[in-house]
């Protein structure tokens, strides 16, 4: 296996061991990583132009220069954008920070090369790719965590990296416009590298995918300069110069990609709307009154529906005594309005007894013209005057 695979393949290593060490976390209502995960993500590579490039080491001149041509040790290169992927495995602690492996890959093709006495040097091609694996830290500003929003629609992060990576020079060359000559870069070196990391997250959580997350970040990626081989040869390949090349390791990096967290917990329902107390029962009345006609000690229609509903109240309060009064206008003689009251109060205690109420728990009693609900002068006919009051004690 190359050692470029190798350096890819580290990355997924662990994931088995991790696996089985994964507990299932209680959702503490922010939207943080919790527990296991995975991630990958790709965009655009940049680097840092132009890229220095040092040739030292080298024999000298193998054969003749022609007349008035020097090689310098001293180059410049520029790359054309280049593309890169991430693939990472990690674990979140549930309290914004985050510790993973990645392993990546970059890509660029060389667009110009300048320096080392042969300027101006055209039919310039090659790549130059880099692998490395990485261990970073992560942490990921949840606002929801810090209190200020339920969940985090959109959540920033940062961190930083360091590990190994391996950059590969594949046949950089170019070909000098005036005295032919020609500049040929090959080999491969790894290093000590590292990188600082900037980015946003998008949960998809609160739409009711938990654990997957968008994400769109910057990288600065940066290494040891790693030492390649370069020639340069004349027009019949012999080999004017040699050594190695120094080459700086600068890269710009803008990835979007997507996270997953195996057992993030699902976001809590939104709050119940809060229960309206239970209407109060409604008062039963224990104060009734029953008018009569003139003169009269018959019960009407209406005065028959308010004496039974007296009754099934009186049931409902569980009463002990129920008074029924008598009374009387002031149309007639104080003597005949006692005995009319009277006769009125004893209607409606029969009436009680009709609709069920034992006639041990009615007291009834007469007060003819003395107590009337409307005070009026002697000999006045009063409607309100007329009637039968029933209380539930």
């Amino acid at each position: 296996m190359s050692i470029r695979r190798a350096l890819l393949a580290a990355t997924f290593l662990a994931l088995p061991a991790a696996a089985g060490a994964q507990t299932v976390p209680t959702f503490t209502g922010s939207q943080v990583v919790t527990g296991l995960y995975i991630g990958a993500g790709a965009g655009a590579n940049w680097i840092n132009s132009p890229e220095r490039l040092n040739l030292s080491g080298g024999p000298g001149s193998l054969v003749p220069l022609p007349p008035g041509v020097t090689v310098s040790n001293v180059g410049k290169a520029n790359f054309s954008t280049g593309w890169t992927g991430v693939v990472s495995l990690g674990w979140g602690f549930g309290n914004g920070l985050r510790a993973e492996i990645e392993g990546n890959y970059r890509s660029n093709e060389v667009d110009s090369i300048r320096g080392l006495g042969l300027a101006p040097i055209g039919r310039t091609g090659g790549f130059q790719q880099t692998y490395g694996v990485m261990a970073n830290v992560f942490y990921d500003f949840d606002l929801a965590q810090f209190g200020l929003a339920r969940y985090s629609v959109v959540q920033p992060y940062i961190g930083v990296g360091a590990g190994y990576a391996r950059s590969d020079w594949k046949n950089l060359r170019g070909v000098s416009a005036v005295n032919g000559l020609r500049f040929n870069g090959t080999g491969s070196d790894g290093q000590f590298a590292y990188q600082a990391i900037a980015g946003v997250a998008v949960p998809f959580t609160w739409l009711g995918v938990p654990g997957l997350t968008f994400t769109a970040e910057y990288r600065f990626f940066g290494m040891v300069e790693p030492e390649m081989k370069a020639t340069i040869t004349d027009a019949a390949n012999r080999v004017v110069s040699s050594g190695k090349i120094e080459a700086e390791k600068y890269n710009h990096s803008v990835l979007v990609g997507l996270r997953y967290a195996f057992y993030q917990p699902a976001p809590p329902p939104p709050a119940a709307a809060p229960v309206p107390p239970p209407a109060p029962a409604p008062q039963v009345a224990r104060t009734y009154l029953v008018f009569f006609d003139w003169d009269r000690a018959d019960l009407t229609t209406r005065a028959r529906e308010i004496i039974a509903e007296a009754a099934q109240n009186a049931r409902r309060v569980q009463t002990t005594r129920i008074e029924v009064a008598g009374h009387a206008d002031r149309s007639g003689s104080a003597q005949y309005n006692q005995r009319l009251s009277q006769r009125r109060a004893d209607a409606v205690a029969a009436e009680l007894v009709r609709n069920g109420v034992s006639r041990n728990e009615i007291f009834v009693s007469a007060y003819g013209e003395s107590r009337p609900l409307v005070p009026t002068a002697d000999g006045v006919r009063e409607p309100q005057n007329r009637r039968v009051e029933i209380v539930l004690r």
